[in-house]
C-alpha cells in the first residue's frame, strides 16, 4: 500500500474557490474607490479647518488685516473655472503653479500670513486633493465686515451623502462644504 501525502486536486479547487469568494466579499464591502473618496474628503475638511484657523489667527494678530484686494471676489486654487461653486461670477486665480500656494498674499488665498508676529502657522496654502473639474477650494472675503468663507465640494457617499456634511455645516449651500467667519456662510 502506497501512502501519499498532500492535497487532492478537488481539495485545492475548493480552497481556491473559498478564497475567491472571500476576496470578492471584501472588495464589495470595503469599496476601494469610496475609501479613496473618503480620504480625499477628510483631507478637504482638514485643509479648510486649517485655513480657517490660520486666517483667524491672522485677523487677531495683525493690526490692519487685509483679506483680499476687492470685496466679494472669489479666489480659487485651480485654473479654468469661471464661477466659484456657481455662486460667484467674479473669479480670480492668484498665482500659477507653485506660486498659487504662496503664503505672502500672492497665493490663491490673498492673505499675508508672513505678517503674523509668531510666523505663519502654515508653510504653504493647501490645494484640493483632486484640484480639477468641480473639485477645488474657493475663498471669498467680505472686506467691509472683515469676514470670509472657504468652500469645497465633497465627493464620497459617507460625507456628501449619508452624513450630509455639506448640508449640515451651517452654510447657505447644501452642495458645498463651507467654513468661515461670515454669519450664515452666505458669501
Amino acid at each position: 500500500m502506497v501512502n501519499k501525502k498532500g492535497f487532492t486536486l478537488i481539495e485545492l479547487l475548493i480552497v481556491i474557490a473559498v478564497l475567491a469568494i472571500l476576496t470578492a466579499a471584501v472588495v464589495v464591502v470595503l469599496n476601494p474607490a469610496q475609501l479613496l473618496a473618503q480620504a480625499r474628503d477628510s483631507q478637504r475638511m482638514s485643509d479648510l479647518d486649517t485655513l480657517k484657523s490660520s486666517i483667524g489667527l491672522y485677523l487677531t494678530d495683525v493690526a490692519s488685516p487685509s483679506l483680499g484686494p476687492t470685496t466679494l471676489n472669489c479666489y480659487i486654487d485651480v485654473t479654468g473655472v469661471t464661477a466659484c461653486g456657481g455662486r460667484h461670477t467674479t473669479v480670480t486665480q492668484y498665482g500659477t503653479g507653485t506660486t498659487s500656494r504662496a503664503i505672502n498674499a500672492t497665493g490663491w488665498v490673498p492673505v499675508n500670513f508672513t505678517s503674523i508676529s509668531a510666523g505663519s502657522p502654515i508653510s504653504a496654502l493647501p490645494l484640493d486633493p483632486t484640484n480639477s473639474g468641480i473639485y477645488y477650494y474657493s475663498y471669498v472675503p467680505d472686506l467691509t465686515a472683515i469676514t470670509f468663507e472657504i468652500d469645497a465640494k465633497l465627493e464620497s457617499n459617507k460625507y456628501a451623502g449619508a452624513s450630509n456634511k455639506e448640508g449640515n455645516d451651517g452654510g447657505s449651500s447644501t452642495t458645498l462644504y463651507e467654513v468661515g467667519t461670515d454669519p450664515g456662510l452666505d458669501l
